[in-house]
């Protein structure tokens, strides 16, 4: 297991070679090990893997480096997270550009079954701050796990309510687990691993570089069901989190704020152009989503194959009659919005009734 982990690691460490075309070679070439032994004629012949990619590949010295993190892992108990296992993020593995390689320092299932990011201006308002904290306190009796970036302002207040009310938290950093940035953000961070964690993207030793966190962002928006933007500028990681989110098809949420307010303006403009809807407490999130449908459905019997909402009828008999199908064909032929039919496909699959597979489409088990 361990040298298969080394080969994992070292794909990431290639030069040239991205989310994508990382888990392209896995995929052609049978597994990360074979990658590295591939013949060079054989990887030429891979769609979309140039010349230059198939050379670092070929005349690689990243596996002493890969060691160097496997003794780090160990140290430490961080879970490192190939794409393909199965602790891996669901949400996150169906987005084509998520990271090969995870590295989670926590105690929460990162499969949780509700899942919302929260995220914001760093420069956040006592007005941003109360309407975060309302919302999450609605959210308390429903268990649902808050995803952040540990940032100041807004991520900040979004973890600390989270543990207030003893919800999972998990933050998403720019850098590795050897380090808290920002540094007095450390006891925050300590107490998220009683019940959430830290995860990342990158390698022990590496810095905050501004680079780093649109890449973070991506992870933020690929893991949740949905995206609540408290408070932000018409500029900055928040409304990049947005569209990263609408671009994965997630739903976006936004609190509304006053016109002339700077940190209100980033909110506004997303609610205007139809990308976010518009939210005042955490009531609204949870309709929109049918959360509290799937709650009161799962506390009565959640094994009984007869006690499927009407949506997750739809969908089960959908996928009766075509077998495997693409989510988008499975909106159009049941008719069910967007954002419910992923909050019904996941709840099949917590059930054990469907499974997910690679390109976002279904199959009954």
């Amino acid at each position: 297991m361990v040298d298969d982990l080394l080969y994992k690691i070292g794909i990431t460490l290639i030069p040239s070679i991205g989310s994508v075309n990382g888990k392209k070679l896995v995929s052609y070439c049978g597994g990360a090990e074979a990658v590295f032994k591939e013949k060079k004629s054989a990887l030429l012949k891979i769609p979309g893997i140039g010349k230059n990619t198939v050379n670092n590949i070929v005349n690689h010295s990243v596996l002493k480096r890969a060691e160097e993190e496997i003794t780090f892992i160990k140290k430490y108990s961080i879970q490192p997270l190939f794409y393909t296992d199965k602790a891996y993020p669901k949400r996150l593995f169906h987005c084509e550009d998520g990271p090969v390689m995870l590295y989670y320092n926590g105690n929460r299932d990162l499969n949780h079954q509700r899942m919302l990011a929260v995220v914001g201006t760093r420069r956040s308002t006592s007005y941003g701050k109360v309407q975060c904290e309302k919302i999450i306190e609605g959210l308390k009796d429903i268990n649902v796990m808050i995803v952040s970036g540990l940032a100041y302002g807004i991520d900040s207040c979004a973890h600390r309510n989270a543990l207030t009310h003893n919800l999972p938290t998990v933050a998403v950093m720019g850098h590795g687990l050897d380090r808290v940035y920002p540094s007095e953000n450390r006891n925050l961070a300590a107490a998220m691993l009683e019940n959430g964690g830290l995860l990342t993207e990158f390698m022990s030793g590496t810095i905050p570089d501004r680079e780093n966190f649109p890449k973070r962002n991506r992870i933020v928006a690929g893991m949740a069901d949905a995206v609540l933007v408290a408070e932000s500028g018409i500029k900055g990681g928040a409304i990049i989190t947005a569209d990263i989110a609408f671009s994965y098809s997630r739903d976006v949420f936004a609190l509304p704020g006053k016109v002339d307010d700077t940190y209100s303006k980033g909110c506004n403009f997303l609610i205007k152009t139809n990308r976010a809807a518009l939210v005042e407490s955490a009531k609204d999130i949870t309709t929109i989503m049918n959360w509290e449908t799937v709650e009161k459905k799962q506390t009565a019997e959640p094994e009984l194959f007869i006690n499927l909402t009407e949506n997750e009828q739809k969908l089960v008999n959908i996928l009766t009659e075509n077998g495997e199908t693409g989510i988008d064909e499975l909106m159009a032929k049941s008719k069910i919005p967007v954002s419910q039919v992923s909050s019904c496909l996941l709840n099949l699959e917590f059930q054990g009734l469907v499974i997910s597979l690679p390109g976002k489409r279904y199959k009954l088990r």
